[in-house]
């Protein structure tokens, strides 16, 4: 593992993300762990879950904390897929693209409801866990 990322798999764009990132993670490198499980914070207490809900969170095998277009651009880039999102970690572009990426954090569910038709997610409409086993 190289890279622990810390979703809401009741977002039903962020449970597709992921499920899309293990699609490509032939390597193994990277770990999902839903904030939302019964024993998140004992397993992970130095993740605050409302900060992780707000931001996506994640930590390198090294311990270091990535967030927001951080965590995106290192997991497309450890699967190799989705070149163009490193662009968004470039000077020019890193600070539009962070601010334009906390506006869909904060609506992510109100996004969700209009582009799948589902605000959120329940074990049987996302197969939450399922695929990521």
């Amino acid at each position: 593992m190289q890279l622990r990322i810390f979703y809401d798999a009741q977002c039903p764009l962020c449970a597709e993300e992921m499920r899309q990132l293990k699609f490509f993670d032939h390597r193994q490198l990277i770990e999902l762990q839903d904030i939302n499980q019964v024993d998140f914070t004992s397993k992970y207490p130095h993740i605050d879950r409302s900060e992780a809900s707000d931001i996506l969170h994640a930590e390198t095998n090294e311990g270091t904390l990535l967030l927001g277009l951080d965590v995106t651009a290192q997991a497309w880039g450890l699967v190799n897929q989705k070149p163009w999102i490193q662009l968004l970690r470039t000077p020019l572009l890193r600070k539009a693209s962070d601010k334009a990426y906390l506006i869909f954090a904060k609506n992510r569910f109100k996004i969700s409801r209009l582009l799948t038709g589902k605000e959120r997610c329940d074990e049987q409409s996302c197969g939450v866990g399922k695929q990521f086993d």
